[in-house]
């Protein structure tokens, strides 16, 4: 199957963006999330400057304010109910 890559990043950072949490002490604008995507994705996102560096061995990485927004907006569209 030919598949649109812009599609399934849009995908992947909203899911990321409703799997998020903060934790106290963690400056504004900056979410947590569970790095369970695929690899090739979520280097796409960092290099979209929406999440830190997957790579390393934390098995989490932060969405930027940048990937909040977005993953918010995408979220309501793709998830929302009307």
């Amino acid at each position: 199957m030919d598949v649109d890559e812009d599609k399934i990043d849009q995908a992947v950072i909203a899911l990321l963006y409703l799997a998020s949490w903060r934790e106290k002490g963690m400056p504004e604008g900056v979410a947590r999330v569970w790095k369970s995507f695929d690899w090739d994705v979520m280097e796409r996102l960092h290099e979209a400057e929406l999440i830190s560096d997957p790579v390393g061995k934390a098995k989490s990485v932060y969405l930027s304010k940048a990937g909040i927004e977005k993953g918010r907006e995408l979220a309501e569209a793709l998830f929302g109910k009307s």
